[in-house]
């Protein structure tokens, strides 16, 4: 056997949003809200996966939403590195998803909690080394909670997950192993076999069960992150060597922005070529007009795009 990994996008909806993936998705948020206590009994996804949904595009940050039988809304995103102001957006997720929950005539009395479950390939919070970090809101010298149940984020950060197969004892190990780690696994292990909703999930990420064009969509994402990835990583180390060179606080601060600036647009280039072929001379002076917010904006729009016209009319859109 040879499983996908969670961490995609269409792996992670295909696995926790699908509608079959019901008591997939209690037993893994009872595992990673509720430490594995059975709080969670049924739940609605929201918008569920389809095998006909265009997977390519990504036009939210969020990968599954479900509403539980309390009527919280539990939102879920899962993150493959820290881009700037990532904590600003899950925050904003949280608020927002509260907020649009009112209608026209409704009162607040009508406002139901929301938790935001976000996992993350990469550290966080470095001052520990908790795996799993809740917060709420609390009175700051007495800690008192205010309205805990209300509003609520929980983060997942892999990295610091380091136990190995063997190792594994309670749920929330061996889903979290599973997120980290199915790749790495030749058979369903009988320790994952315990829990049956663990088993259907490697079921279902197990490559033998999907198609040729499920296949091929998993693979250019992955393409597509470890290219970014590999883009944010030099862009660091260029703004870093060139901050040195500098040897001002001014210069550090230029170098680093520069160099996220020409990670973020060489690894764009590289992902509209592979879609669409060599840029025309109009496009490439377009792209090397835009700055670094509407370069991101465009690390989004991309997957929106079915022709050469359309990434055109973009850039003819955004240019200052």
């Amino acid at each position: 056997m040879k499983f996908i990994s969670p961490k995609t996008d269409f792996a992670f909806k295909k696995i926790f949003g699908s509608d079959q993936s019901k008591d997939i998705l209690i037993s893994f948020l009872n595992a990673m809200i509720y430490s594995g206590n059975s709080v969670i009994q049924d739940l609605e996804i929201i918008d569920p996966y389809s095998a006909g949904d265009v997977v390519d595009l990504k036009d939210t940050y969020l990968d599954v939403k479900a509403v539980l039988e309390d009527k919280t809304t539990v939102i879920i995103e899962m993150q493959l590195w820290n881009v700037e102001a990532f904590e600003k957006r899950v925050v904003y997720n949280l608020c927002k998803t509260y907020g649009n929950q009112l209608k026209s005539g409704q009162g607040y009395f009508d406002l139901n909690p929301v938790i935001a479950l976000t996992i993350t390939d990469f550290k966080l919070f470095p001052t520990t080394e908790k795996v799993i970090s809740s917060f709420y809101f609390q009175e700051e010298e007495d800690h008192l909670p205010y309205q805990e149940n209300e509003l609520k984020m929980v983060f997942v950060e892999l990295p610091k997950f380091t136990k190995q197969l063997e190792e594994l004892e309670s749920v929330v190990d061996k889903w979290i192993y599973f997120i980290k780690d199915a790749p790495s696994l030749e058979v369903i292990p009988d320790q994952m076999r315990e829990i049956p909703q663990l088993e259907q999930a490697l079921t279902i990420a197990n490559q033998a069960g999907l198609s040729v064009s499920e296949l091929e969509k998993i693979r250019k994402q992955e393409m597509f992150w470890e290219d970014r990835r590999g883009a944010l990583s030099l862009a660091k180390r260029e703004g870093r060597e060139e901050g040195r060179e500098e040897g001002r606080v001014e210069g550090r601060e230029e170098g680093r922005v520069e160099g996220r600036v020409e990670g973020e647009r060489s690894l764009l280039l590289r992902q509209l070529e592979r879609r669409f072929g060599k840029l025309t001379s109009n496009e490439n002076a377009l792209l090397e007009a835009l700055n670094y917010q509407d370069l991101e904006r465009l690390s989004e729009a991309i997957w929106d795009f079915n022709t050469s016209e359309d990434l055109l009319n973009w850039l003819q859109e955004h240019s200052n």
